[in-house]
């Protein structure tokens, strides 16, 4: 019954402006291409911005050739822009993490048989 109510938990997050989105894309695209850098071209990385009721989410993902997909959530700063220092760090995480399920899908797969 609720579900199609306008009424909600008492918080609401704040519309983001053209201009606020725009940056935030921005931003968002630096660290899919940083991320994209630390990673051979076989790796697919994609970003999306969104909002849920606590506000605008900017995520990165990584599909690995081999592997489960992983994704971050980058820090905003002040709800409006991705945090300079995390960015970094979150393009090398991600490209860790990536990497990490090639290993890992690899390493559990078939092995060849000795002869």
């Amino acid at each position: 019954m609720y579900g199609n109510s306008s009424v909600r938990d008492g918080s609401s997050s704040p519309e983001l402006t053209t201009e606020q989105r725009k940056h935030l894309r921005r931003d968002l695209s630096s660290v899919a291409a940083r991320t994209r850098e630390l990673l051979p071209g076989e790796f697919v990385v994609g970003s999306e911005l969104r909002s849920d009721a606590s506000g605008p989410l900017a995520t990165v993902a990584v599909q690995p050739p081999v592997g489960a997909p992983v994704s971050a959530t980058c820090p905003l700063d002040g709800g409006i822009a991705i945090d300079e220092d995390e960015c970094e760090d979150v393009a090398v995480g991600l490209a860790a993490s990536a990497a990490l399920q090639v290993k890992k899908a690899v390493e559990g797969g078939p092995k060849p048989t000795a002869r």
